[in-house]
């Protein structure tokens, strides 16, 4: 099972959203997204799941760093995109928090683990023009 995640960048800043829960992960940051339903490309997917978390409509891109395994067999797959309607503001429909960080403040947040592991294309993504 592939779940795909949206690394989304306006203005040099990256989108997290900070889980509400199960409780075991609540409070920490992840990128938005979710599972890729059978039939469902990753990018309609990803559409879909960005209208469902954030209220926005985004534009997937190319491919963020490599696959991240998960736990029973599933894969995490980041992609780029960007709001559709830059004036558009996220907001946390089913999470406890959003928020644009910079480069410098990826390391200041709590990330789930599989969402750590992709730091380092998060920020190579951040300092590309």
């Amino acid at each position: 099972m592939v779940i795909v995640g949206a690394a989304i960048v306006r203005n040099g800043q990256l989108l997290a959203q900070q889980r509400a829960w199960p409780a075991d992960h609540a409070g920490q940051w992840e990128l938005p997204g979710g599972r890729v339903e059978d039939g469902e490309s990753d990018e309609a997917a990803l559409a879909r799941e960005c209208l469902e978390e954030l209220d926005v409509a985004v534009t997937v891109g190319g491919r963020v760093g490599d696959d991240v395994p998960l736990p029973k067999g599933k894969v995490l797959r980041i992609y780029a995109a960007s709001l559709v309607s830059a004036g558009d503001e996220p907001r946390a429909v089913e999470h406890k928090d959003v928020r644009w960080i910079t480069a410098r403040e990826l390391d200041d947040l709590d990330w789930l683990p599989a969402d750590r592991i992709l730091l380092p294309a998060l920020r190579a993504l951040l300092a590309s023009p």
